[in-house]
């Protein structure tokens, strides 16, 4: 009798191991995340660098994660529709792109936001960075920067810089230059890159802080004469042009940038999938060459990097905000 009874506890215990595991693992089947198509609300209307890096991410995440990524543009009231359904999403698969307007600027623009951009949205990665490029029409009496500012501080005023609107990143780009320049140009908001780029073209404006991809060939018809890139480094496209922290202001840095983040629902295990995803399709040079010719910069990095950069660009941006009084249209 002594000898079967270690048989029959061994019997048992393997049962209830055997019970235990049927009823464990299929609830790993069930949680494995992604298990349907992923959602990546883009806050902006089609069309621009929004739409580069987020159907270029979108493509290679479909191809890493296992499930298809798709693109939904929801544009409308600086973003913030977007952000506030991506907020509220209970699904686990709804993702945003995030964006140095929605995350960096519309905190301290708007009074009120229906969500709380910080604690509402984890971040995942930073995608891209877009550079800005100070430019001045052709006909004006300034080679480079240092030249544009003494031209402005002789007489106030009466210079004009355009923007795509209030609160737009070309208006915080100039703002921001005033700021450590302490110049003071005036500004005549657009509703619009392309008015914008009109009346710049036609000499009624003088200046304007623009992403590069939308005025390339204006600078390289010789209509439009660039003076800096906000980037930390210079562009490759435009090897002679100096950036603002070499004309005499260092540190810095202008560019608008691409992020993705999710809600804060979404479970770290996911999180880290995602940016791990995001990591090597910035590196995939398929994937990225399109970003290079429109002088996106392809980033992917951690989501600790990325929320440390978030933050940077909250309080250099509060600081333009404040100082330049400017609030939502």
């Amino acid at each position: 009798m002594h000898s079967s009874e270690p048989i029959t506890r061994r019997a048992a215990l393997k049962a209830a191991t055997t019970l235990a595991a049927a009823s464990v693992f299929p609830a790993i089947g069930q949680a494995a995340w992604p298990s349907k198509p992923i959602r990546l609300l883009v806050p902006f209307a089609p069309g621009g660098s929004s739409e580069i890096v987020a159907r270029s991410a979108a493509n290679e995440l479909s191809k890493t994660l296992g499930q298809t990524v798709f693109v939904e543009n929801k544009p409308g009231a600086g973003g913030n529709i977007a952000m506030q359904e991506c907020a509220q999403s209970t699904d686990g698969h709804t993702l945003i792109l995030g964006h140095i307007g929605t995350f960096a600027v519309n905190p301290f623009i708007y009074d009120k936001l229906p969500f709380d951009t910080n604690k509402d949205f984890k971040p995942i990665s930073l995608l891209a960075k877009v550079p800005s490029l100070y430019v001045i029409n052709a006909s004006l009496p300034a080679k480079n920067l240092k030249e544009f500012i003494a031209l402005a501080k002789s007489k106030p005023g009466s210079l004009s810089y355009g923007s795509a609107g209030n609160g737009s990143a070309g208006h915080l780009a100039f703002e921001y230059l005033k700021m450590v320049s302490d110049t003071f140009v005036l500004h005549v908001p657009y509703r619009g890159t392309g008015p914008q780029l009109t009346d710049l073209l036609a000499g009624r404006l003088d200046a304007a802080a623009v992403g590069a991809p939308a005025i390339l060939a204006h600078v390289k018809s010789g209509n439009l004469r660039a003076i800096a890139t906000g980037t930390k480094e210079r562009l490759a496209l435009l090897p002679d042009v100096p950036t603002v922290a070499e004309s005499g202001y260092p540190g810095f840095e202008m560019t608008q940038w691409y992020g993705l983040n999710a809600p804060a629902n979404m479970s770290n295990e996911a999180i880290a999938k995602i940016a791990d995803a995001c990591a090597k399709a910035m590196k995939n040079p398929l994937a990225t060459e399109r970003l290079r010719g429109d002088t996106a910069l392809p980033v992917g990095d951690t989501p600790a990097q990325y929320a440390a950069f978030i933050k940077t660009e909250q309080t250099r941006w509060k600081l333009v905000v404040s100082r330049a009084k400017i609030k939502a249209e």
